[in-house]
């Protein structure tokens, strides 16, 4: 093996401490580790043992850290001296790491676990330290092993002991404190314990992450679920393929398992499949495999015991097959910790955890997750839990509910039938199944039963778009007519004549129906009450199908006629019948539903013509005829489209107005898309009105999302739900979930078109830079502005490769941000008309040349794009271009700062050319400091056409120019420009201004 030097080592070190945490580090740090102790280099040593404790503690092999903190501890004792006081502090701190570790190894004995307690609890008090740290570390143990007497006496020492260097960062006490609480099953007790941490108020390398997973399952039982939801999304995004954090990601797969999302506990799992199996450390193994296993169990549970899971051990399996393996492998540590503590207790709350049951059925994440295919009979319970108490009822079929009085019931559905009710379709299909069974209801003894079932069967078939609706139809009618109900025959001709006309039948064909359909309606007699609605029904339909029968046989070429001749003749039938829909009652005559239709129709042709005005009239005269009439389910489409008319005025209030009152008619709505339809329109307008409003956006955003992934649209109307639910969530300032929504999201709306991947990627990107993750965020950019790249407007790509080259620049990625930078650069030459963005890109260029060490000539360069710059804004007096040049001014004049040369000559062997050589520098930064002050007066100037809006750019510009005077040596000239400053701020009003001033003083006051 090739001998490293100790530089090499060094070196290697350093590369490793920057290096992403995992198996790789660790195996690079053994290898450091072994070259440094070869060295005979005792303090390379050290710090190599050092690099292999700091590797383990944040990996899967954190237990792995005993042995190096054993050799670093040898290595003290043999010589404390040898230690620096930052060295000796480490040692100590790093004590509490591996008193948990040997904690969490199951082949460490007890005596060696106390003795290790014992030895670091005389070591920090001769060290001063206080004991709770070493009471901590205690707690920890007297849990592991069941003693409660000493864990309450751990904890109470823990508490009473003062802080002091070497006590844990607080966010970490308080994690270890509220799982106190939430182990002795006081949810509530746990959550204030974490509010701190929870709250965002504290946080470390593994803090809040560790909370928020601790605090799911309290949340939800507690019934907070928003709280739970919000946890879930933000605390995922941070544990998410963090080896170290693995317990936190099953207690995640665990939260989903109990609330309805085994989708997504399974799409998590997927993502850390990696992990699964034996690992170095044992316990973080089992808290894993434990998460993973009330979703296993819980798939069982409702009969996807046979659904693909993960692949494990180089082969796919089954939930039940995974679940097996590892309950053996989970089982099996437990059965070691216990045999080293001599207690049952860790195998007890193992299979304790497991079998625990859902918290609730269904808690909406807003994140899309592929939904689980409809299961057989639930599988009976896996056979290691057999022994678990069930809290529900014994398995098998469930109990058929007492059968209504039949009348009753086909009562009800007839009534709401003729109310057009939205339960309906529900209360039929339950007549259906009651008459399939025979008894009372039966079709033999009631004509009209088997024709309403007949044409229950094809409404049915009509909305699953089966073509043998119209047979069933032509069914229906027939039996209708001979029962004597003509009325409803009239209506199921009306229904074969719809069929035809959604399937491509021939005009001709479609004609005829409709034509016997209306004919069917005028055999109504006229006392008849359903006869006025039978023939105003028919002729709607011949309107609207002749409508677009001629527009379907129309030249390609020629103006659609047809649309105008449907807006007259909906418009004379509405003038015609309107105010007969207000005297007639909702029930079998009843039109108002009818009339109100017609009117919904014709306001959507006005807004075709762009006449809102027109629109908002006739919908909301369709609301009110609805309201009146009892079918208020009804009136939600017309006031749902009547907020977004009104919001399209800008009247958000009366939009809101409109908008809720729809929400409150919604109750009784069973259909999923219209039910997020009125969700989604008051999120929208709710988003207009700034931060507030997003914040109540959110939660009907939501709701939007679950409806519409429970109508199976998911990937379509629910990818546009999720864009504006992480679109509220952001505005809401809660980026980390509106992040997770909008990533899940994604690859659905990539799938609705370029325009709508584009936004979609340019707002993640936008989240992702809020969450310093430039790398993603610039990834997110590039691929958008590839997609834009063809487009006929360029910039569009433009504007992506300049949001990239920003995020690659915070990633210190300069190539790649230059190449962005300039890329969008030329697009903005091609398309013309911008010169803020080209002075703002020339700008950030100058930036990226500053720090380019690849060549001696990047401040020259970088001054050079900096005047480029200014000669693109300059000469131009728009408010927007001379607030550019104030800012490229001022730029510039720090640039040159930055960039003066040196004072000395490093070459001072030769004395009159070191001394001609500082005379040359010197003269050249004074020149230079001159420029700079010049420039700011200039900056200074513009901004100060801008008032109090740019009162903060004029501040800086007059203390850095008065700085830089004072490095001239003109003292009195930098007081004198801070006192006029000082005076001139004093001058304003607002807190900006109060702010600013003191500022001014305090520089003032530092000049003087």
């Amino acid at each position: 093996m090739t001998t490293m030097t100790s530089e090499e080592i060094r070196r290697g070190l350093a590369e490793n401490a920057r290096a992403p945490y995992g198996a790789a580090r660790n195996v690079h740090a053994e290898t450091l580790g072994a070259a440094a102790e070869a060295t005979g280099d005792r303090q390379l040593f050290r710090a190599a043992l050092v690099c292999q404790i700091e590797a383990y503690e944040y990996s899967a092999e954190r237990t792995k850290m005993v042995v190096p903190f054993a050799r670093l501890l040898q290595e003290y004792d043999r010589d404390p001296g040898s230690f620096a006081s930052h060295e000796v502090h480490r040692l100590f701190w790093r004590f509490k790491w591996v008193a948990g570790r040997i904690v969490e190894s199951p082949e460490i004995p007890l005596t060696a676990v106390d003795g290790w307690l014992t030895d670091m609890e005389r070591r920090y008090r001769l060290a001063g330290y206080s004991e709770r740290a070493v009471r901590q570390a205690e707690f920890h143990l007297a849990d592991a092993i069941g003693d409660e007497a000493r864990t309450e006496r751990a904890i109470t020492g823990w508490a009473a002991a003062d802080r002091d260097a070497m006590s844990d960062c607080h966010a970490c006490e308080i994690n270890t404190q509220g799982w106190y609480w939430a182990r002795k099953g006081d949810d509530a007790k746990a959550i204030e314990v974490w509010q701190p941490v929870l709250a965002d108020g504290m946080s470390c390398m593994e803090e809040p992450h560790r909370v928020l997973a601790h605090a799911l399952l309290p949340l939800a039982r507690l019934g907070r679920t928003d709280e739970a939801r919000s946890y879930h999304l933000r605390g995922y995004r941070m544990v998410r393929g963090k080896e170290s954090l693995l317990r936190s990601v099953g207690e995640h797969i665990e939260f989903c398992a109990l609330t309805g999302n085994e989708s997504r506990g399974l799409e998590i799992l997927a993502e850390h499949a990696a992990h699964l199996g034996p690992l170095a450390d044992v316990e973080s193994q089992m808290e894993f495999s434990g998460g993973v296993l009330v979703l296993l169990r819980r798939l069982n549970d409702l009969g996807h015991g046979d659904r693909p899971t993960v692949s494990y051990a180089g082969t796919h399996r089954t939930a039940r097959e995974l679940y097996d393996l590892l309950y053996g492998e989970a089982t099996d540590i437990a059965a070691r910790f216990d045999a080293r503590n001599g207690t049952s207790l860790v195998s007890q709350r193992l299979v304790d955890r497991i079998a625990r049951r859902p918290v609730t059925d269904t808690l909406p994440l807003g994140v899309r997750s592929v939904r689980l295919a409809p299961a057989a009979v639930p599988a009976p319970r896996l056979g290691q839990d057999a022994g678990v108490q069930d809290d529900g009822a014994a398995r098998g079929a469930a109990p058929a509910p007492a059968e209504p009085g039949f009348p009753a019931l086909l009562a009800h559905a007839r009534t709401a039938r003729q109310q057009g009710h939205p339960s309906a379709d529900r209360l039929w299909a339950e007549v259906a199944e009651l008459a399939a069974t025979g008894g009372e209801a039966t079709t033999d003894a009631d004509p009209v039963l088997a024709a309403d079932l007949l044409a229950h069967r094809a409404v049915l078939a009509a909305q699953a778009e089966d073509p043998k609706a119209a047979d069933l139809y032509v069914e229906a009618a027939a039996a209708y007519r001979a029962a004597g109900h003509l009325g409803r025959a009239a209506h199921s001709e009306l229904g074969v004549a719809g069929c035809a006309a959604r399937h491509g039948a021939e005009p001709e064909e479609i004609r005829a129906l409709l034509a016997a359909a209306t004919a069917a309606a005028r055999e109504l007699d006229d006392t008849d009450p359903e006869r006025t609605r039978r023939l105003l029904a028919a002729e709607l339909a011949t309107l609207r199908i002749g409508t677009h029968l001629s527009e379907r046989a129309a030249d390609e070429a020629a103006p659609p006629s047809g649309t105008a001749h449907l807006g007259a003749a909906l418009a004379r039938l509405v003038a015609e019948h309107g105010d007969e829909a207000a005297a007639r009652t909702a029930g079998a005559g009843g039109i108002a539903d009818l009339i109100a239709d017609s009117e919904v129709t014709l306001a959507r042709l006005a807004l075709e013509e762009h006449d809102l005005d027109r629109a908002g009239i006739l919908l909301a005269s369709a609301a009110g005829r609805l309201i009146a009439a009892d079918q208020p389910w009804d009136a939600v489409e017309p006031l749902t489209l009547r907020a977004s008319v009104l919001a399209a005025h800008g009247d958000l209030a009366a939009a809101e107005s409109e908008a809720r009152a729809a929400l409150g008619h919604a109750a009784e709505l069973t259909d999923g898309a219209a039910q997020a339809g009125v969700r989604l329109t008051l999120a929208d307008i709710l988003l207009r009105q700034g931060r507030d409003g997003a914040r109540e956006a959110v939660p009907h955003a939501l709701d939007a999302t679950h409806w519409l992934d429970q109508a199976g649209l998911e990937a379509t109307a629910g990818a546009r739900a999720r864009l504006l639910l992480a679109r509220a969530y952001a505005a809401a300032e809660r980026t980390a979930e509106a992040a997770e929504v909008l990533q899940s999201a994604l690859p659905d709306l990539l799938e609705q078109g370029e325009p709508e991947g584009v936004q979609a990627r340019e707002t993640l990107g936008g989240l992702l830079r809020e969450l310093h993750d430039p790398h993603a965020a610039a990834e997110q950019y590039l691929l958008a502005a590839e997609t834009a790249k063809g487009w006929d407007e360029p910039a569009f790509e433009a504007g992506l490769a300049h949001s990239a080259g920003e995020a690659l620049a915070a990633a210190r990625l300069t190539r790649e941000a230059e190449a962005a930078y300039e890329r969008s650069l030329e697009l903005w030459r091609r398309t013309g008309g911008n010169p803020t963005a080209e002075a703002r890109l020339l700008r950030s260029l100058a930036w990226l040349a500053v720090d380019d060490e690849s060549t001696d000539d990047g401040p020259g360069r970088a001054r050079a794009l900096m005047e480029q710059a200014a000669s693109v804004v300059d000469g131009s007096d728009e408010p927007a271009l001379r607030y550019e040049q104030a800012q490229t001014r001022q730029q510039l004049a720090r640039l040159l700062q930055d960039t003066l040369p040196e004072d000395r000559h490093e070459h001072e062997d030769e004395e009159s050319g070191a001394g001609e050589a500082e005379a040359t520098a010197s003269s050249e930064a004074r020149a230079i400091r001159e420029q700079v002050v010049t420039l700011l007066d200039r900056a200074a100037g513009l901004y100060a056409t801008f008032g109090t809006d740019a009162l903060a750019e004029r501040f800086q510009c007059l203390a850095y120019a008065a700085w830089t005077e004072e490095e001239l040596g003109r003292a009195e000239d930098a007081v004198a420009r801070m006192t006029a400053c000082v005076a001139e701020l004093g001058s304003y009003e607002g807190p900006e201004a109060a702010e600013l001033t003191t500022r001014a003083q305090g520089v003032l006051h530092a000049l003087t």
